[in-house]
């Protein structure tokens, strides 16, 4: 299973995804904006929240910059048989590459 996804390539198949931003609080409370549609996972709380996940749709995540906690998620979802990858580069790499974001 593919554990990234490029930013220029998502953007052309963000509709049917679903989005969540996992970066951790600090990270996203000094950061403006978010992808369209993303919603918001504690990735400290990863085990509360990753068995409600959809078995049967393609989750993306993103943190700031596409590292380690972007990687212990896919790992952690991927284990649970998710289909799950992250954004290279992270909320960042979408900036970069273009990538919308609403505030």
């Amino acid at each position: 299973m593919e554990r990234t996804i490029q930013p220029d390539t998502l953007k052309s198949e963000l509709a049917d995804k679903l989005i969540l931003d996992v970066r951790r609080v600090t990270d996203r409370d000094a950061a403006s904006g978010h992808l369209p549609g993303a919603q918001w996972k504690n990735p400290e709380q990863l085990a509360e929240w990753a068995d409600s996940l959809p078995k049967d749709r393609e989750i993306v995540i993103y943190c700031a910059r596409g590292g380690s906690v972007s990687n212990s998620v896919v790992d952690a979802l991927q284990t649970k048989g998710l289909n799950a990858r992250f954004i290279e580069g992270g909320i960042e790499g979408w900036k970069a590459a273009g990538g919308k974001v609403t505030e």
